[in-house]
């Protein structure tokens, strides 16, 4: 199960992509996070669906910092082999 977020509020310079990327690695979920240019944080995450689901809930509240606003999820296609860090777009 393939799911494209994109998170926005105080999302960036709080550590929330380090912090996702450990939360990927704990569940099991594999993909990507990255920051855009407009302030939000970008993820596309594969993996079971209640890990992904876990992910999800878990990108609602973010890390210790983060004010996470909303997370706009939708369906998406892909697999990843793990959970990586990709530049700013």
């Amino acid at each position: 199960m393939a799911k494209h977020l994109i998170i926005s509020g105080r999302v960036q310079g709080v550590g929330y992509r380090a912090s996702m990327i450990d939360e990927a690695r704990r569940l099991g979920v594999a993909g990507w996070v990255r920051n855009r240019r407009d302030g939000t944080v970008e993820a596309m995450v594969d993996g079971d669906s209640a890990a992904v689901a876990a992910l999800v809930a878990w990108a609602r509240r973010g890390p210790p910092g983060a004010r996470v606003a909303d997370v706009l999820v939708e369906d998406s296609d892909g697999t990843f082999g793990e959970f990586d860090w990709l530049p700013t777009a």
